[in-house]
């Protein structure tokens, strides 16, 4: 079955490719507009065009904010000379990698002439999740939100996650099982994300993660312990308490040195010394004469 699907499909390209042909107009057709491959195989990218009597082709690769050209003017350019080879029907890698990984543009224009088509493809190489890694608190107050993250970063198409509890699989929605009806939680299979709200006392547990794509299903995280925890008013209480004593006490200290006058004699303490000149007292020639004399 799979085998006269191949050969109609084919017998379908053909066709779209007569018609094209018979109109006498110029055109670019993408017989595969996505192509999958595993990474480190070769692939071909397929082009067809006709209505050109003098095509001039050229390729470019767009992968997030990075635009790079592939061919110029039917040529290979040096940075994909060494792995891509151009053909009037395609480009063929003879290896490649993840970061091969985006959108080509087959883009067809009449040499001297103002013909122009183009055509994309969407390239996605094929790459296994790697262990995914994860951030969980190791404790967490009951009645308060608590945020729980998987990752990983090789998985190519992006990975979906997966969570468990002490090793049981965790639904997508809580209320589906009976195992963790008591808990309420929303898991983004997506992101990686799993979001308590709020936390109740039978979170308590070992949880662990694992990433999947159409490849492979990665190994499963470590498992940390996550402590669902009640709130400790009585140590809260405690702590006001003795900051509010703490500071009672400083209030009485400074009041108290006040009352008894230790920062007036402190000021008085280190006041500067005062020089007090005095003139001498007219004396008899037989006395000892003093010209001046200074009072410390």
């Amino acid at each position: 079955m799979g085998t006269k699907a191949k050969a109609g499909k084919k017998q379908l390209r053909l066709f779209i490719l007569a018609i094209l042909c018979s109109l006498g107009r110029s055109k670019v057709y993408i017989p595969e507009p996505e192509v999958k491959v595993a990474e480190n195989n070769p692939v071909t990218l397929s082009c067809s065009y006709t209505g050109f009597s003098s095509p001039r082709v050229e390729w470019k690769f767009v992968r997030g904010d990075t635009t790079s050209l592939v061919c110029y003017n039917n040529k290979i350019t040096a940075s994909y000379e060494d792995r891509v080879t151009f053909l009037p029907s395609g480009i063929t890698f003879s290896s490649v990698t993840r970061k091969d990984t985006g959108t080509y543009t087959c883009m067809v224009s009449e040499e001297g002439g103002n013909n122009y088509g183009e055509g994309s493809v969407q390239l996605i190489v094929l790459v296994p999740p790697s262990k995914p890694t994860v951030n969980i608190p190791s404790s967490a107050t009951i009645g308060n939100r608590a945020v729980l993250t998987c990752s990983e970063s090789d998985g190519s198409p992006p990975s979906e996650y997966y969570w468990f509890k002490d090793g049981v699989q965790m639904p997508t929605d809580p209320k589906t099982s009976r195992a963790f009806s008591n808990s309420s939680y929303v898991l983004d299979s997506k992101s990686g994300e799993l979001v308590f709200e709020p936390v109740s006392a039978s979170d308590t547990g070992e949880y662990s993660c694992q990433a999947q794509n159409e490849v492979k299903i990665s190994e499963r995280s470590d498992a940390v312990r996550m402590e669902a925890v009640e709130l400790n008013v009585g140590g809260i209480v405690a702590a006001v308490l003795v900051t509010l004593i703490l500071l009672g006490a400083l209030i009485f200290g400074i009041w108290f040195a006040y009352s008894r006058g230790y920062f007036d004699r402190a000021k008085k303490g280190t006041s500067s010394k005062k020089v007090i000149y005095s003139q001498p007292s007219a004396r008899s020639e037989g006395e000892f004469k003093q010209t001046s004399s200074f009072l410390v």
